[in-house]
């Protein structure tokens, strides 16, 4: 008997493990571990993943909070609304280029990231933006309050009409 095998009984009371008996340990750890991680991950699939993002729909005032000729911006919601008169409107100050939040001037409005200017109507005066900002879809909710709805893009001029 070798001096390890010897080494070995005295330690673990019996004759030392085979290869085939290692390398059955070894694959039934890898499979136990690869079983359990594919049960893990099964269960968080299980699991609905509900995110919660910016509020598409958001509401801004009554029309009489609003001055004939105001341009209000809203920060958090990166829209502008204008009243002129009795009409309504709702312009993103979000970049077409690359979503940069403009900024409004006395001309219109600036991407100060990569300059792009627009006129006042959203219309691209210069840089390298592709093509205007948006405008959203402005109604008037059951309790006389302005709503903008951001994921409603209308075409361009498109106003909502408020009896005063």
């Amino acid at each position: 008997m070798s001096r390890l095998e010897a080494l070995h009984d005295e330690r673990a009371g019996g004759p030392p493990p085979t290869r085939r008996s290692v390398m059955t340990w070894v694959a039934a750890g890898a499979f136990g571990t690869c079983a359990a991680v594919m049960a893990a991950f099964n269960l968080i699939f299980l699991k609905p993943r509900v995110t919660t993002g910016e509020a598409s729909k958001i509401r801004v005032g009554k029309p009489e909070n609003f001055s004939s000729g105001s341009v209000v911006e809203l920060t958090d919601a990166k829209v502008v609304v204008r009243r002129d008169g009795d009409r309504f409107s709702a312009v993103s100050t979000v970049c077409t280029h690359l979503g940069c939040t403009v900024k409004r001037t006395d001309v219109g409005f600036e991407c100060p990231c990569h300059g792009s200017v627009y006129d006042a109507m959203g219309g691209v005066l210069g840089g390298p933006a592709p093509k205007p900002l948006p405008w959203f879809r402005i109604t008037l909710t059951p309790t006389g309050e302005l709503e903008v709805d951001k994921q409603a893009v209308v075409p361009t001029g498109t106003h909502l009409e408020v009896a005063s």
